[in-house]
């Protein structure tokens, strides 16, 4: 008897909803018996009532096995919803209590691509960084303006970042690891990752272990990606690379995302990196193979590795067939190909 997965499903904004359907479609056509249940969040939802996340809300997506997100955000040029609204009172207020401490982000290249038969991943921290929002401002609006961003590291929070890529590095093929920081300037942060990779390091001599500054790092994912294996890095450096890493690749359109509670205290949430693209909404123009590749990872990571494996074999095999396909086309190619 397999098991039933009880999977909240936020399809959000734009093209979220189109995505998330190919991306169920495929989980169904593995066999894999989904109880899911949706919940109306994101800039729509905002715009019409002003709810953004609330605690009953919250309360009740922890009690699912997972999390699967299409893609939240207004229009391009929609200022009705204030800067950080969504991206803080929503996706990071669900990494943050939900504990989603691990974004892990897969990149294979396809044909044509700069990262062409090219297979490596991004681990970024999810909980800390500049992103945990420690900073203020003073007088704001005069000539005398002072705006500060902090960027929180505890040794907890890098410790279990690296214990994980470590972990992921070890299972390679080419075990390799290489940490991407800025530690000849950020010598305070940088010199507390330097020490916990250096120290995590001991435990897995079969990892070769390298180190980046980040800006190097953008070079070499543009004119030498096969170096990498596992990229370790907190949380805005590996924002920024993983967007450059999905470009490289093929285009962020094939780009997906698992952001993990290796702990299993709750739910991990799994997306493409893509946004709502509310231009091509409704056109049948939209590459839904991040959604499902985010849900493969899904599936993985509940378990079902069988199914997993299969999708992630066909998301490869079709990525060069899909000039000139429709969304619900694409997956339909994807399907013959399981």
């Amino acid at each position: 008897m397999t098991q039933k997965h009880r999977i909240a499903v936020i399809s959000g904004d734009g093209i979220g909803p189109e995505v998330v359907a190919e991306a169920l479609r495929v989980v169904s056509a593995c066999g894999i018996e989904l109880e899911t249940t949706s919940f109306d969040l994101g800039a729509a939802r905002y715009l019409r009532d002003g709810m953004v996340l609330d605690d009953a809300t919250l309360g009740e997506l922890r009690t699912f096995d997972a999390i699967l997100l299409g893609a939240i955000g207004p229009a391009l040029g929609d200022s009705r919803i204030p800067g950080g609204t969504l991206e803080r009172g929503l996706l990071l207020r669900l990494r943050f209590e939900l504990d989603l401490y691990i974004n892990f982000r897969p990149f294979r290249g396809v044909p044509g691509s700069l990262a062409e038969a090219c297979e490596f991943a991004i681990v970024r921290e999810n909980t800390e960084g500049p992103y945990a929002g420690e900073g203020g401002v003073l007088r704001k609006g005069t000539s005398h303006e002072v705006a500060t961003q902090g960027s929180v590291n505890t040794r907890m929070g890098v410790e279990r970042c690296v214990r994980f890529a470590f972990e992921r590095a070890s299972r390679l093929s080419v075990p390799r690891l290489t940490l991407v920081h800025k530690t000849n300037v950020l010598t305070f942060a940088g010199d507390l990752w330097q020490r916990v990779v250096n120290e995590v390091a001991s435990e897995y001599p079969t990892v070769a272990v390298d180190y980046n500054h980040v800006d190097a790092a953008c070079i070499y994912l543009v004119d030498s990606p096969s170096r990498y294996g596992i990229i370790v890095t907190d949380n805005l450096f590996g924002d920024i690379l993983s967007d450059l890493a999905g470009a490289v690749s093929g285009g962020i359109g094939f780009a997906a995302s698992a952001n993990l509670n290796p702990s299993r205290s709750g739910p991990s949430l799994f997306e493409p990196v893509h946004g709502a693209a509310h231009d091509i909404t409704g056109q049948g123009r939209a590459n839904p193979l991040a959604a499902i590749s985010s849900a493969a990872l899904m599936l993985e990571h509940l378990g079902e590795n069988e199914a997993a494996l299969k999708v992630h074999a066909a998301v490869a095999d079709c990525a060069e067939a899909i000039a000139g396909l429709s969304t619900t086309e694409i997956t339909d190619a994807l399907l013959q190909r399981m």
